[in-house]
């Protein structure tokens, strides 16, 4: 069984939204967060929730995108709204210990879900 499974990419126009879903099959009591990476440029942290619900976003998408989990631990989201061509990425979610956008302390990692948005 995979233990994280990302769906929800696709295009997009510039403003528009999409809410990505991560079904999460590993230990419930983990750090989660979504990092992305564009095509030539580094992996780079999004946003990330913590055991205890709070919360932490990266400058580029404070105010924009918003990450959850639903009460059964099973499912993380990221609601991305008013987009931008610049968050085009593939996007993945992942689990680990608890330090907030570092993907040194994630250690279970999805395969991604491609966001496309166009000007």
């Amino acid at each position: 069984q995979v233990p994280l499974v990302e769906s929800g990419g696709g295009s997009v126009q510039a403003g528009g939204s999409l809410r990505l879903s991560c079904a999460v099959s590993v230990y419930s009591n983990l750090c989660m967060g979504w990092f992305r990476q564009a095509p030539g440029k580094k992996r780079e942290g999004v946003a990330a929730i913590d055991t205890d619900g709070s919360t932490s976003y990266a400058d580029s998408v404070k105010g924009r995108f918003t990450i959850s989990k639903d009460n059964a631990g099973t499912t993380l989201y990221l609601q991305m709204s008013s987009l931008k061509p610049e968050d085009t990425a593939m996007y993945y979610c992942a689990a680990g210990r608890c330090g907030g956008l570092r993907q040194s302390e994630y250690n279970v990692w999805g395969q991604g879900t491609q966001v496309t948005v166009s000007s």
